[in-house]
């Protein structure tokens, strides 16, 4: 991951990053006994215009960057969405590369984003375009308008 990731502070994988990833189940792509790309889906409770979905939220997407633009990102995220489709009320990640991800089905959300916290809601504007939603056979009827809220966490909330 960290390699993948790179040293750049604002894109450096952290140690908070992984453990936002374990824990979910993990998808994995291996080449002659390495790991060449990683992804993540963990279960997050996130809320629609106020109603709770159960929400596979995935994390951890990563190929090593010698083996970038072979398609290894592809077939895994292609496994992904196919299990969050199959497991949950609705799929979500945050990511700057959009397209990589909507041609495979996810969709940019176009309402305001907030974090749960103690104190109540935190409006997050920095990660507002670049929060993408996939819809499963049991989305329930959702307004890709509504506000969008997520459980308070360490390191990056989203």
């Amino acid at each position: 991951m960290a390699t993948a990731f790179g040293d750049d502070d604002e894109e450096r994988f952290t140690e908070e990053d992984w453990q936002h990833a374990i824990g979910g189940t993990h998808f994995l792509l291996e080449i002659d006994g390495e790991i060449v790309t990683h992804a993540s889906v963990v279960e997050r409770e996130i809320h629609v215009g106020g109603r709770p979905l159960r929400t596979g939220y995935v994390e951890a997407v990563a190929t090593a960057p010698e083996r970038e633009g072979e398609g290894f990102g592809s077939m895994v995220m292609t496994d992904v969405t196919g299990f969050i489709r199959g497991s949950f009320e609705l799929g979500m990640l945050g990511t700057g590369r959009h397209h990589f991800y909507e041609r495979l089905g996810w969709v940019v959300w176009a309402g305001p984003a907030f974090v749960r916290t103690t104190d109540g809601l935190r409006r997050t504007p920095d990660e507002e375009g670049d929060l993408l939603v996939l819809r499963t056979p049991t989305t329930p009827a959702i307004d890709d308008h509504a506000p969008i809220s997520c459980d308070w966490r360490p390191g990056d909330v989203w």
